[in-house]
């Protein structure tokens, strides 16, 4: 889906309007989170001098706030110590249905084939990993194992047809610490490599010269200064989560959620520069959306209703799939439904902050506080204990280990979005870019010099209902690689 130009899209200057060049370098990126840090690596390594910039005092971006969970897969060295003997077509089947009609055959393909080769590449620089698998169903590892289910691998209706792998990608460090760990290492990288880094340094917009980019104006220390670039512009600058505007404009849906995920510098801005040169946009409409309902994991023995008393999903999928799959309910209450000995250590283990509806003794006091349809809850959950008593749901085809039927006394959880629960969000649409970072014209052309990755691209993921935890920071970490490598390959140019 490709976007109109947006009106507050920074447009480029020409280099004849440029009196003084400040600086020269090979590549220049903007943006110093996951992304960033893997282009200015690859970049270097590939002999280019590298200026990476990011408009906040210290490199981390949105992945030092995250537990840098990484989906890989197709046969890592922890998948085959824990094993598993995941392969390449496995994870690519499954990435390709999950994210549906959105989906880049050609992203999906690179990143499945390079998956396990860019495990190897992160260990390399020193990311830790141990050889051990967090088998309880849960959001995050509480532990340092390496190994985790983070989507629906293991649910309807992805199981029927690929074999299952669990492809989350933990760091070695207990508790959900890895995003800061594994953006120490790869600035440490940098560092080591003699990448120029400059904080506190804001990315203006694009230099061109005849439609190719030759350089970034950006604004230190409150003046401008004008960048050279040999090779090419690589911008890693983040989503656009923190921009209500742009969220009204392309992503309305995302702001029935109540919890923006992101740092403050996601609001687009490596979006709006790169449309100012004629970048073409993709996927705006879409984000990841979540409703984080277990751990504990118990209450996945429930079933979430919407205001027509009926199921709409299968409980033991992906949190962030149950999310989307509110998000599309017709108007009025969503209550996840279940026995009170299910609801175990919910308030103090949970993320989900939903408060109690009601409570009953029995069904009738239960439906009694709540907006449904008079005899269509008990109809619902009459229907669905009597499959369950015999680990079925023919339905929705919940897994029978999350089977059971439900027994007085009940609990219902208020879920509706915008009463409380908590439902974080943040973009999956970006700057339409290659393979190899490679930012494209709506006509489908390459900008020359122009390079995009992370969540400032559009990548391989691109839905709410089909995300896996570690998705982006696998692609954001794999898309800056891919990128800072293609940048530093391309012909040098002469700049006075």
């Amino acid at each position: 889906m490709k976007t109109e130009l947006h009106s507050h899209s920074q447009s480029p200057i020409t280099a004849t309007a440029v009196a003084q060049w400040h600086e020269q370098y090979d590549v220049i990126i903007a943006g110093f989170g996951g992304a960033g840090a893997c282009a200015a690596i690859a970049a270097a390594d590939a002999g280019s001098s590298v200026l990476i910039c990011d408009v906040a005092s210290d490199s981390g971006g949105s992945t030092a706030l995250s537990s840098a969970e990484l989906y890989l897969g197709g046969g890592t060295r922890v998948q085959k110590a824990c094993g598993y003997n995941d392969s390449v077509e496995a994870m690519y089947d499954y990435l390709m249905v999950s994210n549906g009609p959105e989906a880049d055959s050609a992203k999906i393909r690179a990143y499945c084939e390079g998956s396990a080769d860019h495990f190897n590449w992160l260990v390399d620089l020193g990311v830790p990993f141990n050889d051990s698998e967090f088998k309880a169903r849960a959001i995050v590892a509480t532990t340092d194992d390496g190994l985790l289910y983070t989507g629906s691998e293991k649910a309807w209706p992805y199981v029927d047809n690929i074999a299952p792998a669990p492809r989350g990608h933990n760091l070695a460090i207990k508790g959900d610490h890895g995003g800061p760990l594994f953006m120490q290492i790869l600035t440490a990288a940098a560092i080591q490599r003699g990448v120029e880094i400059n904080f506190e340094t804001r990315a203006l917009r694009l230099i061109e010269d005849c439609g190719e980019v030759v350089g970034l104006v950006v604004r230190r220390d409150m003046q401008e200064r004008f960048i050279g670039c040999n090779k090419g512009v690589i911008l890693s600058a983040g989503g656009f989560v923190m921009n209500r505007e742009m969220l009204a404009e392309y992503a309305p849906d995302l702001l029935r959620c109540n919890l923006p995920i992101g740092n403050a510098g996601d609001t687009g801005s490596g979006i709006l520069i790169g449309q100012g040169m004629g970048a073409a946009l993709d996927n705006m409409h879409q984000g990841f959306v979540s409703l984080p309902f277990y751990p504990p994991s118990s209450l996945t023995y429930g079933i979430f209703i919407n205001a027509h008393g009926k199921r709409f999903i299968n409980e033991d999928c992906y949190h962030g799939r149950v999310g989307a799959h509110v998000l599309q309910q017709p108007p009025g209450p969503v209550y996840l439904v279940l026995s009170v000995e299910d609801y175990g250590k919910y308030e103090t283990r949970s993320y989900l902050g939903a408060g109690i509806a009601a409570t009953g003794e029995t069904l009738a006091e239960l439906v009694a506080d709540l907006d449904l349809p008079e005899g269509q809850l008990e109809q619902t959950i009459e229907l669905y204990n009597s499959h369950a008593e015999q680990l079925s749901d023919p339905e929705f085809h919940k897994a029978g280990e999350w089977l059971k039927p439900l027994t007085a006394p009940y609990v219902a959880l208020d879920c509706t979005p915008g009463r409380g629960v908590n439902m974080p969000y943040f973009t999956l649409g970006g700057l339409d870019t290659r393979v190899s970072g490679e930012v494209l014209t709506e006509a489908g052309a390459v900008i020359p010099g122009l390079y995009a990755a992370g969540r400032t691209a559009c990548g391989v993921p691109r839905r709410a209902d089909g995300y896996a935890s570690g998705i982006s920071v696998g692609d954001a970490s794999f898309s800056g690689r891919m990128a800072g490598a293609a940048a530093a390959a391309r012909d040098k140019q002469q700049r006075n």
